[in-house]
């Protein structure tokens, strides 16, 4: 099967998990739930979740352990997105081809279904985890995905990106906000999917060599697609980089050597994964079509 359909069979399987742990829209807050289903049900690749579950896979683990972090980990992402897109901060309308969150349910209303998304992803965590003849190993796994996503990680990415708006940075503050505000989460999802699936520590350091390049490579193409993508198969709109007056890899050694570190990135994670004994087919062809996303 070509590699764009088994991916889109994994997104399939990952929407049909979602729906399952959406909570119900129901109660006097219902409101929030509605606009926390709103973006999380609005599509993506769904990347985070897939790569949590393959991560897995790849060291022998069963996949069904990681489950409720791969939920989590899309919640965490999602409820990234909603706070991305508000005014404050990049003021986008469009998200995943639809409205943004706040543009539906309201500045007041999107902020807190970002909140509730965060703290929804905790409970299904620490409820996957309950009653596990291994408890250390959830409570690391959830560590991984809590870091990942804290000042350490996404959100200490967030501020450097924000602060940086309207500067010229070095490349080295650049790939401290791409390491951060993106590859961490990837970093993150799969360590906590290895360590479930009991990685030992070659597996768990291939692991996040793989994962680090992937994301760091993922957030470069971005910047590229944001100059010379297409907005309609993008879902969001292209341009507000330069809109934002933000430093990025293109703006910082041109778009031809961007597409080439984005390619060594690629290159050094297929050959990590070369040090894993199982099964590592799909994620090779995922670090491909992470480089091979249209421009």
């Amino acid at each position: 099967m070509e590699f764009k359909a088994v991916l889109k069979e994994k997104a399939s399987y990952i929407e049909k998990l979602l729906k399952e742990y959406m909570p119900k829209e129901e109660g006097y807050q219902k409101t929030i739930m509605e606009a926390m289903n709103y973006s999380l049900s609005a599509g993506g690749k769904r990347l985070r979740p897939i790569l949590t579950l393959e991560a897995c896979k790849s060291v022998g683990g069963d996949y069904k352990d990681a489950i409720p972090f791969a939920m989590a980990i899309e919640m965490i992402h999602t409820y990234s997105l909603i706070h991305d897109d508000l005014p404050a901060l990049d003021n986008d309308d469009l998200r995943r081809g639809r409205k943004t969150n706040h543009i539906v349910f309201g500045e007041d209303m999107a902020i807190l279904a970002g909140d509730a998304l965060l703290n929804y992803a905790f409970e299904v965590m620490l409820l996957g985890s309950m009653n596990k003849e291994n408890p250390n190993k959830y409570l690391n796994a959830m560590y991984e995905i809590a870091s990942a996503a804290g000042i350490n990680g996404m959100i200490g990415g967030q501020v450097v990106d924000v602060q940086s708006e309207n500067k010229k940075i070095s490349k080295e503050k650049l790939d401290y906000i791409h390491n951060n505000k993106t590859a961490a989460i990837m970093i993150g999802c799969m360590r906590a999917g290895a360590i479930i699936g009991n990685a030992n520590d070659n597996e768990l350091e291939n692991i996040t060599k793989y994962s680090k390049n992937i994301g760091l490579a993922f957030q470069i193409v971005d910047d590229i697609l944001d100059i010379v993508g297409d907005e309609s198969k993008l879902g969001k709109k292209v341009g507000s980089d330069i809109d934002n007056n933000k430093s990025t890899y293109p703006s910082l050694i041109g778009l031809e050597e961007s597409k080439e570190e984005a390619n060594r990135l690629i290159k050094e994670a297929k050959e990590a994964l070369t040090q894993i004994s199982n099964d590592t087919e799909f994620l090779s062809s995922l670090a491909d079509y992470i480089v091979d996303r249209e421009y």
